[in-house]
């Protein structure tokens, strides 16, 4: 694995402008695109809540899923390193939110993984792999609010 400094670098674009710009706080779109390199752009806007469209990603949406992906690929890492066969990962996670006029803020994020593994692996292992990799997740290490962890465990028919 490598260590040391690693650069992200991202691009985000701006496409609401609908022929007046910001003149007015209801005159705009909240619509961007986002882009890094040649991966898939990826539609954003703000939450429907702030004028944005819910068909797009929200930035709180992109926290949530960024939470629950650095965690999914931590634990499948310790998983393969522990002999522990993870055979599906779904994860039905929730982010809350505070917002108020001086300013908004997660209050916690709670991961809710169901994961199937393999007949006869360890399933305690498996549970406490959970922790670990909660331990190690960049983003969890990174956000000032906790990201709980409600992890199911089931056995893959043998």
């Amino acid at each position: 694995m490598a260590h040391g400094e690693h650069t992200y670098h991202v691009t985000v674009e701006w496409i609401g402008n609908k022929g007046t710009g910001t003149s007015a706080y209801r005159d705009y779109s909240r619509d961007h695109t986002i882009r890094a390199g040649s991966k898939p752009d990826i539609p954003g806007s703000s939450d429907a809540a702030f004028l944005g469209d819910a068909a797009r990603w929200s930035p709180e949406d992109l926290v949530v899923a960024a939470a629950c992906a650095c965690h999914k690929l931590w634990y499948l890492h310790l998983c393969a390193e522990a002999g522990i066969t993870v055979l599906a990962y779904v994860d039905d996670a929730q982010g809350t939110m505070l917002d108020s006029p001086q300013r908004g803020s997660f209050t916690e994020i709670v991961l809710r993984p169901r994961v199937t593994i393999r007949a006869g692996d360890d399933r305690e292992r498996a549970e406490h792999l959970h922790h670990t990799a909660h331990e190690k997740c960049y983003v969890a290490n990174s956000v000032n609010f906790p990201i709980l962890c409600e992890p199911i465990i089931e056995f893959a028919p043998a």
